[in-house]
């Protein structure tokens, strides 16, 4: 029996009217070649025991899951793309796929997808996704993942043997389908687009739905609409957290890439920090810097600012304002904690911990130190001098503008002693994510099909993250509707 007791199906979305999706039907393709499945969540909600065939009906063929939604839905929204408002968007090369409840935690789960083809909003595109994109998807979602950010998940990947034309690839070039999970789709640009309509109806329908499904914390609340957007923004401060502690550049922050249960998705021109720099970018069209990683805490507070713009017409612009200042003190929580979690060593008081992150940060812009190697090789603070003396980046460590840091490190203790001496930190080399091993990764798939160096690096991946005890819940987001925890491989 393939959909054991674990599998809780909830098409919730059901209940919210024509005015908010449109049904649609897959694209049909030539072929379905399974590239990557992701066996743990799978088994976690109930669906580990589908065979080989069944995987390809359910996630390469999209046919419904069973007691789930009887047809994919494509989502309605509006949102600001590099600060330009488009009232033309909409899941244009996706659609919501199936709702289930986390047999876990009790919350609810989406399946949606990424390149299953055109729908009523993909405006003249193929609705497709190249398969190099989906690689890259599973890559993001994996690393993300194992350094505790607040993700969707990468659950399949299918190659469909479709030739794509693609402007910024080498083209023709092959095609793939993607069903990711996430705890909701629900945009910030899902409610612009019912304020921009003038629709208070639906507006406040989205709102309570919102409340009820994503965030139940704030039900009860009087004033709901900003009871909500507090919520969101305090979600959206930990996830931007987990990106600049990361070292992540999402490349895109429009509001239609954020939702209102914190967490990153939708994965495009992303990069890796190689070295310490706010001023970096990752998408090579963003010419003026809006969304650099020095710029991603701004840029999510703005994006949450136009949400809140969105639900004056059920609120006070009072109530919102006061609902978005919790995100810098959120914000700057966040950092701090993932930032010692990530360092494997317990926080001894806010002024210790702040003179810690500062002389951390001063050291890597002045010395240009690989972004990963500190945390890699001062995990767990002094007791791992020894170990980082002998490593490769022993030098710059002898520079005197170390010696605030090691000073600020005196008295931190490690909060996962055993893991130094685990195989992972017994190593020399951090486990990584730059654009260049992206690139040589995929080489290796288009020139020869060769997936063993992809495998390799998703297994590794996974091992660092277990290593160092990252992950979500180990991160400590723990409100109610927190994060994803992280099932076996």
């Amino acid at each position: 029996m393939p959909f054991d007791e674990r599998y809780r199906p909830d098409p919730v979305y059901l209940q919210l009217d024509e005015g908010f999706s449109d049904p649609v039907l897959p694209a049909e393709f030539p072929r379905h070649t399974e590239r990557f499945f992701h066996a743990g969540w799978a088994q976690r909600v109930g669906l580990g025991g589908l065979d080989a065939d069944e995987r390809r009906r359910h996630f390469a063929r999209l046919e419904p899951l069973p007691d789930n939604l009887p047809q994919a839905l494509a989502l309605r929204y509006h949102g600001h793309q590099f600060g330009s408002y488009n009232p033309q968007l909409g899941d244009g090369r996706g659609f919501l796929l199936a709702q289930l409840r986390d047999p876990v935690d009790g919350r609810l789960l989406d399946l949606a997808t990424k390149g299953s083809g055109r729908t009523p909003w993909s405006r003249g595109g193929d609705g497709r996704l190249t398969l190099k994109g989906g690689v890259r998807e599973v890559l993001a979602t994996e690393m993300l993942e194992a350094l505790g950010v607040n993700t969707s998940k990468t659950f399949s990947l299918f190659e469909t043997g479709e030739e794509l034309m693609r402007g910024d690839e080498p083209s023709p070039t092959r095609s793939s389908v993607l069903v990711r999970l996430g705890h909701s789709h629900v945009r910030f640009g899902s409610f612009q687009r019912h304020a921009h309509r003038r629709d208070v109806p639906r507006l406040r329908r989205l709102v309570e739905f919102a409340a009820e499904h994503y965030a139940p914390v704030v039900l009860g609340e009087a004033d709901l609409p900003a009871a909500l957007l507090r919520e969101v923004a305090v979600r959206s401060a930990d996830m931007c957290a987990g990106w600049m502690v990361a070292g992540f550049v999402h490349g895109v922050l429009n509001t239609d890439n954020m939702n209102v249960t914190g967490e990153s998705f939708d994965y495009g021109p992303y990069r890796f920090l190689p070295t310490y720099d706010p001023g970096f970018v990752a998408a090579y069209f963003d010419h003026s810097g809006l969304y650099a990683f020095g710029r991603q805490p701004e840029r999510v507070h703005w994006n949450l600012a136009r949400l809140a713009e969105s639900l004056i017409p059920l609120t006070t612009e009072t109530a919102l304002q006061s609902a978005l200042d919790a995100f810098e003190p959120a914000l700057l929580e966040a950092v701090s904690r993932r930032f010692l979690h990530r360092l494997g060593v317990a926080s001894r008081g806010a002024e210790r911990d702040e003179a810690l992150l500062d002389g951390c940060y001063a050291f890597m812009r002045e010395s240009g130190v690989a972004y990963d190697r500190l945390f890699f090789d001062w995990y767990g603070g002094l007791a791992s001098e020894k170990r980082a003396a002998e490593g490769p980046a022993a030098v710059l460590y002898a520079r005197a503008s170390f010696a605030a840091v090691r000073g600020a490190l005196e008295g931190y203790s490690p909060t996962r002693s055993e893991a130094l001496a685990g195989e992972y930190f017994q190593g020399t080399t951090p486990c990584g994510l730059l654009i260049d091993e992206i690139e040589a990764l995929w080489d290796g798939i288009a020139a020869r099909d060769d997936w063993s160096a992809f495998e390799a690096k998703v297994a590794a991946i996974r091992a660092m993250g277990a290593a160092s005890g990252q992950g979500s819940d180990a991160a400590g987001f723990t409100r109610d509707g927190g994060h994803f925890g992280q099932p076996g491989a």
